[in-house]
């Protein structure tokens, strides 16, 4: 079996929840953890074939308009357990707000007005978004990890306020 990479591994998790369609794990991927890791449509559709090729997830019932369910097996909670337990190495910050701040010089006063004053309202609502969480979270981890996305927004919500837009 070979490693897993952070996307196998983060369906595997997912599917300890039970079964679940590639769109289910699309939407359960953006609400679990979606403020620190992103899963694309594209990456779900292509590493559900390949897990499930190296016996790490089975096929489970046919859902509504075609859609397939998938089932973790004993081999992919192992894989997944040795997964967790290894050194996750480096993280790396992928975003494309940072990447056009970055370049933000440039734009126009305007399109750089436009693109600070639009993220400030994403970041607001997911500040809020991200409190309500941390607050409801009855599980530890849950909550930490809740505490961490609130504090990234604001994070982000500060370097957005320290963007020259004239």
């Amino acid at each position: 079996m070979s490693e897993l990479n952070a996307t196998a591994a983060a369906l595997l998790g997912l599917l300890h929840d039970g079964p679940k369609t590639g769109g289910q794990l699309v939407t359960a991927a953006g609400e679990r953890f979606g403020a620190f890791f992103s899963v694309t449509r594209s990456q779900v559709y292509r590493e559900l074939p390949a897990l499930a090729e190296q016996g790490l997830l089975k096929l489970g019932k046919q859902g509504p308009r075609s859609s397939q369910q998938y089932v973790i097996t004993a081999a992919g909670k192992k894989a997944f357990k040795t997964w967790l337990t290894t050194e996750p190495g480096p993280d790396h910050l992928r975003s494309p707000l940072i990447l056009r701040l970055v370049h933000a010089s440039s734009l126009t006063p305007k399109q750089r007005a436009g693109l600070v004053d639009s993220a400030k309202v994403v970041y607001g609502a997911e500040q809020e978004t991200h409190r309500s969480a941390a607050k409801t979270a009855e599980d530890p981890y849950a909550k930490a990890v809740a505490e961490f996305a609130l504090a990234h927004a604001k994070a982000v919500l500060k370097l957005l306020e320290s963007i020259p837009t004239s």
